[in-house]
């Protein structure tokens, strides 16, 4: 018990800042967190810590409860008799302690969520944004991408265009369509994307004389089908497209 007890104070007094920070950040990587473990650690103590400081000061202002430094050393020492102590006493307090880190584990579960839907509504994350440096999520290359998110507020994009060349049969083919849904893999990798409205094209099929839309339905060939699925794996480069629709005059 002697070893067992500190360690699991700690892990109780840590565990709200590890779910705060899971919980605000939008990482492609669902497998696990290649993070530096350093780096792992050191947020999570930064947000358990900003959590506490909050939780006790309202612990002191609305119910005029207060920590108790004593208490919570003796828990941490590795001596029996003062664990033992501290659990007696603790056991007085068991449901102010339990109402403590319950509201505290669902405001560090809940309340990160919505700041990071916050977050991208109002796009305080993209490019150029005041805030951008500490607000976005840079473990999302992709989002970024592929949703244009990196717009201001008001001139997001109507519709993104992609387009990629596949090999087919020794021979590259670009495939055009814009975009409707994008997958990632577990490791945070693009899998695969959904287009609408495809069109494909020989590479070698190149621009040819005339208006720009001429020059395009020249060039391309229409593809049957509600939906398209390109896969990243099969791609061997990729274009994208912001287009930002304007009324006719």
């Amino acid at each position: 018990m002697n070893i067992a007890l500190p360690a699991l104070v700690v892990f109780a007094l840590l565990l709200p800042g590890f779910i705060a920070r899971s919980r605000i950040k939008r990482a492609e990587r669902s497998s696990l967190d290649y993070s530096p473990f350093g780096q792992i650690v050191t947020e999570a103590v930064l947000w358990a810590g900003g959590l506490h400081l909050l939780w006790l000061a309202f612990a002191g202002l609305l119910f005029g409860r207060q920590v108790q430094p004593s208490l919570l050393l003796g828990l941490l020492v590795s001596d029996a008799p003062s664990q033992a102590r501290a659990i007696a006493n603790l056991t007085v307090e068991a449901g102010w302690v339990a109402g403590y880190f319950g509201s505290l584990i669902s405001f560090a579960y809940l309340a990160p969520a919505l700041a990071r839907a916050a977050i991208i509504r109002w796009r305080l994350d993209r490019a150029g944004a005041p805030l951008s440096p500490l607000l976005r999520f840079h473990a999302a290359p992709w989002y970024y991408l592929l949703t244009g998110a990196d717009f201001p507020p008001g001139e997001e994009p109507d519709c993104i265009v992609v387009s990629g060349i596949v090999n087919i049969s020794g021979k590259p083919w670009i495939y055009m369509g814009i975009l409707d849904d994008f997958f990632l893999d577990p490791e945070g990798r693009l899998d695969r994307m959904v287009l609408q409205e495809v069109m494909r094209r020989p590479l070698e099929a190149d621009k040819q004389s005339g208006t720009p839309a001429e020059q395009e339905l020249a060039r391309f060939y229409v593809v049957d089908g509600d939906y398209f699925v390109l896969r990243y794996a099969e791609t061997i480069t990729l274009n994208v497209e912001y287009i930002k629709l304007r009324p006719a005059p």
